[in-house]
């Protein structure tokens, strides 16, 4: 199994949920984030006031997937989530060692 860990920019989120529903992925998490990589925030303009935002606000999305489907759900986040601007985003994969359903007692692949 793989968690598939993807920071995008918010409005995109809808885009990418769609995606994730063509492929039938039941679930996935949702967390508002912040940060910054290379663009390194943003200048803002506030009562005529200019000010550096050093954090720029992002999605963080986090899928379970089987090793199967792990490909075709890191293209779906890429093209759904792809704008061709700085900003863009991260996608991070990492090996899952295992899942448990709590409300049933199911584990691995089963529980996803």
């Amino acid at each position: 199994m793989k968690l598939i860990m993807a920071i995008i920019k918010p409005p995109k989120l809808d885009s990418v949920k769609e995606a994730l529903s063509e492929l039938g992925q039941s679930g996935m998490t949702v967390t508002e984030v912040r940060g910054y990589g290379r663009q390194r925030g943003q200048t803002a303009i506030y009562r005529g006031a200019e000010y550096a935002v050093s954090f720029v606000p992002k999605i963080k999305i986090e899928v379970a997937v089987d090793d199967g489907d792990a490909e075709r759900v890191i293209e779906a986040i890429s093209k759904a989530a792809h704008t061709g601007s700085i900003g863009d985003g991260k996608l991070f994969i990492f090996d899952l060692q295992g899942s448990i359903r709590i409300r049933t007692g199911e584990s691995g692949v089963s529980a996803l």
